[in-house]
């Protein structure tokens, strides 16, 4: 496993080892001690998933303090563009975003702390995206910025995305919370 920083503090590509053999494949995606070693988080509250369709847009969500996450996120299936936004003020990349591919077939993950939103296209059907967080879930405090106020090139003119996603505040009227 090798954990390679990226222009976003704290935010990291994790390099997860893939064993194959005649059976298949065998993926670690979690090493506490490793993380550890980065200040990344180990302590995960909640698990779930997404299965998406091509040219699904989800983003940009993130959750409010006091339940504000730090997320490790794996596509065990398909593959994305992954989009992380630096939401916060005190950053020297304040609103600025990266992308990375995350596939099954290069079995990356992505470690975003708190104050980034986060989103990503799927770039195949039946596409899977595993998220670990650091809390529970909390519907008052779920928020995002809009997708297509970032400067964000997704590559697509026709997205799908949810009425959610639509109605989220553009980045230039969002007032940060970190």
């Amino acid at each position: 496993m090798e954990i390679v920083k990226t222009e976003l503090e704290g935010v990291y590509v994790v390099k997860n080892p893939v064993f194959s053999d005649s059976r298949g494949i065998f993926t670690k995606i979690y090493n506490e001690e490793l993380f550890n070693r980065f200040g990344i988080c180990t302590d995960f509250k909640e698990s779930y998933y997404t299965n998406s369709k091509k040219n699904v847009i989800r983003g940009m969500h993130f959750q409010k303090p006091p339940y504000d996450q730090n997320k490790l996120v794996y596509v065990p299936k398909g593959k994305i563009t992954d989009v992380i936004l630096d939401l916060r003020q005190s950053s020297r990349t304040y609103k600025k975003f990266i992308t990375i591919e995350v596939s099954d077939s290069n079995s990356h993950s992505i470690y975003i702390p708190k104050g980034l939103a986060h989103g990503f296209r799927s770039l195949m059907d039946d596409t899977i995206v595993v998220y670990q967080v650091s809390t529970v879930y909390n519907l008052e405090n779920d928020s995002g910025i809009r997708w297509d106020s970032c400067g964000i090139e997704w590559g697509i003119l026709n997205p799908i995305i949810s009425v959610r996603d639509k109605s989220f505040s553009k980045l230039d009227d969002f007032n940060t919370l970190w």
